[in-house]
């Protein structure tokens, strides 16, 4: 079996500019996420030294908000190609068990609009936009950015966003925590 080449990853990246609300365009679809999932949204904010994430992703699911909270870090400090850890602990309220993934910026868009997320097994992939919804072009243009990165990209699914986004604190928010461990069983 050939080799597939390595992927190529965005170099320089500004995290400061990189920070903020992203919406999930497309993504193929995690354990962690429920499969109902619609107006799934990531928010990034830079810790105080700047070198440290804090993560939220939120979905909301059955008219609840579900919500986890983890940490991103350059995978190599010393590296300028945007390759970082993103650690969660599952579940977030017996935090024992921590999941690390990698999560890889492979194409952004030059003004921080929108940008191709993936990771080296080539088994997740995302599409996140500054907005709601991506201009069917520039989705294909990523499929195809995509593709040349050896993914498979009939596996994405385009995610449900409502316009405008729903406010995090205007729905009940699912306080067991556990909806990524059930879906994990496909309960």
């Amino acid at each position: 079996m050939a080799t597939k080449k390595e992927m190529s990853v965005v170099k320089d990246l500004d995290l400061t500019k990189y920070m903020g609300r992203w919406y999930e365009i497309a993504s193929v679809p995690n354990f962690f996420q429920p499969k109902d999932g619609r107006n799934t949204r990531a928010t990034y904010s830079l810790n105080s030294d700047g070198t440290i994430v804090n993560v939220l992703n939120e979905t909301w699911s059955g008219g609840k908000r579900d919500y986890i909270e983890g940490t991103a870090y350059k995978a190599d400090p010393n590296s300028n190609e945007a390759k970082f850890k993103v650690k969660f602990y599952v579940p977030p309220f017996l935090p024992i068990i921590p999941v690390v993934g990698n999560y890889w910026v492979l194409y952004l868009e030059e003004n921080y609009q929108y940008v191709l997320v993936g990771e080296p097994s080539r088994t997740n992939l995302w599409i996140l936009c500054r907005q709601t919804q991506l201009d069917d072009e520039i989705y294909n243009q990523l499929l195809e950015k995509a593709k040349e990165e050896g993914y498979d990209v009939s596996k994405l699914h385009k995610t449900p966003q409502d316009d405008p986004p729903p406010e995090s604190d205007a729905a009940p928010t699912d306080k067991k925590g556990i909806w990524w461990f059930k879906s994990l069983f496909g309960k």
